[in-house]
């Protein structure tokens, strides 16, 4: 038997001054509810973090992420195409499992890989750049819930780690309260040095 399969993508962090990317690549099974997904940002925190789990139960999901520093570097777009790369090899250790449960350990499985966005990340199989696919296609919502809720989470420990800047407040986003830190504490150490700004 043969059987094609919708692998979504979506990032979360292109638009902070500070800290990393964060990418997500799901594969929903045919019977996932989908009705309890959207665009991870017109969702509330609390009804993402409800989400989750079922997502991370009943889908095969993986996590990539590029640092502020590789940011800096190869610029937000390349980084956002390489988060979603490396989410694609996480997911990838995880498809034989899911197929055999299922469809079956002796399905052939055909992958057409869906991206929010114009740009696609270099994977294995076609995939499509579509403008707000987060709204539209249930892989990709799967994907930008996930991506947003593990940057959140990351960014709240950062909050921790360099106290003063509010990151588990306003995740790294130019916020006045951001601005305010930075006029009073300097760039922070996982600041985006390339990203232009003005306090």
């Amino acid at each position: 038997m043969t059987v094609s399969v919708i692998c979504g993508f979506d990032e979360a962090g292109r638009g902070p001054m500070a800290g990393p990317v964060y990418a997500a690549a799901v594969i929903l099974p045919p019977d996932f509810p989908v009705d309890i997904l959207n665009d991870s940002k017109k969702l509330s925190e609390k009804r993402r973090l409800e989400v989750e789990p079922l997502i991370k139960e009943r889908a095969c999901w993986g996590i990539g992420y590029v640092d502020h520093k590789t940011i800096d570097e190869i610029n937000i777009l390349q980084s956002s195409l390489l988060a979603m790369a490396r989410a694609f090899e996480d997911l990838e250790k995880k498809i034989p499992d899911f197929i055999a449960r299922e469809f079956g350990s002796e399905t052939e499985v055909f992958i057409q890989g869906i991206a929010d966005g114009n740009f696609v990340p270099k994977v294995p199989f076609p995939c499509k750049g579509i403008p707000k696919a987060d709204g539209t296609y249930p892989e990709v919502m799967a994907a930008s819930i996930l991506a947003k809720n593990e940057r959140d989470r990351v960014m709240t420990e950062m909050g921790m780690l360099y106290p003063g800047y509010g990151y588990e407040k306003h995740k790294g986003y130019l916020t006045k309260e951001h601005k305010e830190a930075l006029k009073k504490l300097g760039p922070s150490p996982i600041q985006r040095r390339s990203f232009k700004y003005t306090c």
